[in-house]
């Protein structure tokens, strides 16, 4: 498996006021930018509140790939959770997954490349927010298999079996380990992460994408901006034609690299502050307004 030399630039984009948010854009010049690639988060982003892809989603998706516009669907989620839009991909059918811990081909379900988290490193992480936060629960995340500590309530049907972080590390070593979780009952969620990276923030990548108190660890250096700069390097395709859409600080990244990056209405406010334009909620099929245009631009 490979591994990541290399950490992009910071995120985020020119410094703004507090409160002070870009506006919707409904005309931008897609035929200037000319972009090559789409990149896109699915929870809060894509896919509607229920986790479905809307018919108009499809559509545009779809219509992007027959233009010659590759998607990228770049996620937080492990391979098995890739199903609601697995179907969706009309041409070739890759993902990055775990925040850019994994390359995965979703229709020959094979792992391509992955960016791991050194066990020592979640360790270390696990013993120091778990001092700075009692109560805090861990989970493990490797390329096929999903543990959990006692405490950490998962959300999908869980016949894993539970031990405590130590021996959940200790099992399962042959996969590469994608992300630690760590999730909290009670803390602010913007809180928990702020600690997080204080006391741990040197030892992996920290991030949330839930609107509960649930962190993601992935190695360091290793995020979605990371993972799809190699993928568009590899392609060919440069920061400036690309065009990114997100919603919570796990995309804050990939969103400061893309040459075009949007947030949803719907978006965590550092998010909504970082990104340079804003499309509707991801309800209202935000993303798929957006590749309409695009996609119009192309064909003038």
């Amino acid at each position: 498996m490979g591994s990541v030399t290399s950490a992009i630039g910071a995120p985020g984009g020119p410094s703004r006021p507090s409160g002070a948010y870009p506006q919707p854009h409904e005309h931008d010049d897609f035929a200037v930018s000319s972009p090559r690639l789409i990149a896109t988060d699915l929870d809060g982003t894509l896919l509607r509140n229920d986790r479905s892809v809307s018919p108009r989603t499809i559509a545009a998706l779809a219509a992007a790939e027959a233009a010659g516009i590759e998607v990228f669907f770049v996620t937080g989620r492990p391979a098995r959770w890739m199903g609601v839009v697995a179907e969706h991909l009309a041409g070739h059918g890759m993902a990055i997954l775990a925040n850019g811990a994994a390359v995965y081909d979703l229709r020959a379900h094979r792992l391509i490349e992955a960016f791991p988290l050194p066990e020592d490193n979640a360790l270390t992480v696990a013993h120091a927010l778990r001092a700075a936060v009692p109560g805090t629960a861990f989970a493990v995340e490797r390329a096929g298999t999903f543990r959990r500590e006692p405490a950490y309530v998962a959300l999908e049907p869980d016949v894993a079996p539970c031990a405590p972080i130590d021996v959940l590390l200790a099992e399962d070593r042959a996969q590469p380990l994608l992300k630690l979780l760590a999730k909290h009952p009670s803390i602010d969620p913007d809180d928990f992460l702020a600690t997080a990276l204080a006391v741990a923030g040197e030892h992996g990548e920290i991030t949330r994408s839930s609107e509960s108190a649930l962190l993601e660890v992935s190695g360091a250096g290793v995020s979605k901006a990371t993972t799809l700069a190699r993928c568009c390097a590899e392609r060919g395709v440069t920061a400036a034609e690309v065009v990114a859409f997100g919603d919570m600080p796990n995309d804050l990244a990939m969103l400061g690299w893309a040459g075009t990056s949007y947030a949803v209405a719907n978006a965590h406010p550092d998010v909504l502050a970082a990104t340079t334009h804003r499309t509707v909620a991801n309800e209202d099929d935000g993303v798929a307004r957006v590749i309409e245009r695009i996609v119009a631009a192309r064909r003038n």
